[in-house]
């Protein structure tokens, strides 16, 4: 099966392994609207949706006098609410848009110094039964090692964080000068909280650097953050 890794939950059943993952499409998040050109274009109370606790912590730390507003269905059917006027601007995955042939809708892309991307964002995975060796031999040629590195360091600093979906956390890692790179936040859903932390390591130890972030974070007070949000 193939999968957004950015949707991928960070446990998979038992008997079954990410035989490949691809080389990553833009990670960042994007900027869509028919009348701004931007973020800091928007007067205040504009109405800006988006689906993610992420994105939507980022948002309301940096432009708290933006109203932002859960967005929710497929692709097509949220640039519809847009078309609508239901929204100012909305805020998509840069890669989603891309790969649906909907590149030309995006106004701006978001840097992500400014909203670092989900785990796994922009990077698809190949998911095979663990007892098919021969399978993964097969997709090896698809298997893109930089990206790889990249996407199991995420993936481990949001495992070691209980992340998820309804989580406002974020994890992006880059392959800079023959290393790793690796960024991660924890944040209240207002924004008002914000943990974010920072490490260098070993691309052939990518676990390790994202298990380094997450204890980064959680020596910050990310468990709290996490520990109300979860009741």
């Amino acid at each position: 099966a193939v999968h957004s890794l950015k949707d991928v939950p960070m446990h998979l059943p038992e008997g079954f392994v990410l035989a490949c993952i691809g080389e990553r499409e833009d990670p960042r998040d994007a900027f869509v609207s028919n009348k701004f050109d931007n973020l800091s274009a928007l007067p205040p109370g504009s109405v800006v949706g988006t689906s993610s606790l992420r994105r939507e912590s980022q948002l309301r730390a940096r432009f708290p006098h933006l109203d932002i507003q859960p967005l929710r269905g497929n692709v097509q059917t949220r640039l519809r609410k847009l078309d609508e006027d239901q929204y100012a601007a909305i805020i998509l995955a840069a890669a989603g848009l891309k790969r649906l042939g909907l590149g030309a809708r995006i106004r701006a892309v978001i840097s992500s110094e400014d909203s670092l991307p989900a785990v796994g964002q922009g990077a698809l995975g190949i998911e095979t039964r663990a007892d098919r060796p021969d399978l993964k031999a097969l997709l090896a040629p698809l298997h893109h090692a930089d990206t790889s590195a990249c996407v199991l360091a995420e993936r481990a600093m949001s495992r070691a964080l209980a992340g998820s979906c309804q989580v406002p956390l974020g994890g992006f890692a880059e392959v800079q000068g023959g290393k790793l790179r690796m960024r991660g936040f924890v944040a209240s859903p207002d924004g008002r909280k914000m943990l974010r932390a920072e490490h260098i390591g070993n691309i052939d130890a990518p676990e390790v650097l994202g298990n380094v972030v997450a204890d980064a974070l959680l020596k910050q007070g990310a468990g709290e953050i996490l520990a109300a949000l979860h009741g």
